[in-house]
């Protein structure tokens, strides 16, 4: 039977590769990266021959010409390799793959795209850099649409989170699958909302958005300097409020928000979040274990990890047990 045995949530940052000799709070870096191992050491200990890899994309594999709000990787998957994350061909598990975006379609509940060569970015390749290392695995990539309004909903995130659940639990044989969702928690990105966008450097991103499948790469100088210029926007209340609810099995009730509540409370990067509630409904929201949390203002991003592991959940607590037997 095929099982889901440990999800990760995690977030990412590609100026944890390129400026860590420039962090100014290196011991709050260097037990987020800490954390990465351990989560790393929890999915060894796992055995997943699958990863289900749920991540945005920072407009390096999708474009302002075509955008879903959930894509699948049913073939090829390829890495883009910027900022020192991995760059090139990663291994899917294709009947994986096919049976889940089956499932989910003629199941009648979704229709995700899919995509027999899909380019990944740091979304996801960061994981594949700091989680995978000694695991051999395959993945099965998904990209959610965090950045481009208008996004899917909180809610719908949360439902695809529980079919693809179904849709693993249902896979013939005896695969063990985790699933990491990556991504940031609260911050805010000197992003446009692409709708509107003010001034030259907005109207600068809005255009390498739209013109840049063929030529990314030519933008990212200019990208990189307007993102180091940008001021940090953190908000650690929300952010523990959000990993507590990871730690109570609630994680569900971050569907409360709409998208424009969620920006306004913890700013537009925060709709990555929307990766964690998919990887907690995959796993049917058991309580999680809170490896760190880190406000990294350097970073510009509220950087965590937790780990879910349906195995401990599971385990009846001996004094809850005896009160029930007595009761």
């Amino acid at each position: 039977m095929t099982e889901i045995v440990l999800g990760v949530g995690a977030s990412h940052s590609t100026l944890m590769n390129t400026h860590w000799d420039q962090t100014f709070h290196k011991d709050r870096a260097e037990r987020f990266r800490d954390a990465l191992a351990e989560a790393r050491e929890a999915l060894l200990a796992a055995r997943p021959d699958t990863v289900i890899l749920i991540g945005s994309n920072h407009f390096r594999g999708f474009w302002l010409d075509l955008i879903p709000s959930f894509t699948i990787g049913v073939g090829e998957c390829v890495a883009s390799g910027e900022s020192g994350t991995p760059k090139g061909p990663q291994r899917v598990d294709i009947p994986l793959a096919r049976h889940i975006a089956d499932s989910l379609v003629e199941g009648g509940g979704f229709d995700p795209a899919f995509s027999a060569r899909l380019q990944i970015d740091h979304g996801q390749s960061h994981a594949v850099q700091y989680l995978f290392e000694g695991l051999d695995v395959e993945i099965v990539p998904l990209v959610v649409n965090v950045f481009a309004p208008p996004l899917p909903t909180l809610t719908r995130c949360e439902e695809l989170g529980r079919a693809i659940r179904d849709a693993v639990l249902a896979f013939p044989g005896d695969r063990r699958v985790a699933v990491v969702g990556s991504g940031g928690l609260s911050h805010r990105l000197p992003w446009p909302d692409w709708r509107e966008p003010h001034g030259d450097d907005e109207e600068f991103m809005v255009g390498a958005w739209l013109n840049g499948r063929e030529n990314w790469q030519d933008y990212d100088v200019r990208r990189r300097e307007i993102i180091r210029a940008a001021e940090a926007a953190l908000n650690p209340e929300f952010d523990n409020e959000f990993l507590s609810l990871v730690e109570r099995g609630e994680t569900g009730r971050l569907t409360a928000y709409s998208t424009e509540e969620l920006e306004k409370v913890a700013g537009n990067g925060a709709q990555e979040l929307r990766t964690w509630l998919l990887m907690s409904a995959a796993l049917d929201h058991v309580p999680g274990r809170r490896l760190a949390y880190e406000p990294m203002p350097e970073w510009l991003t509220g950087m965590a990890v937790a780990v879910l592991d349906p195995r401990k959940a599971a385990v009846p607590d001996p004094q809850q047990a005896d009160s029930e037997r007595q009761s």
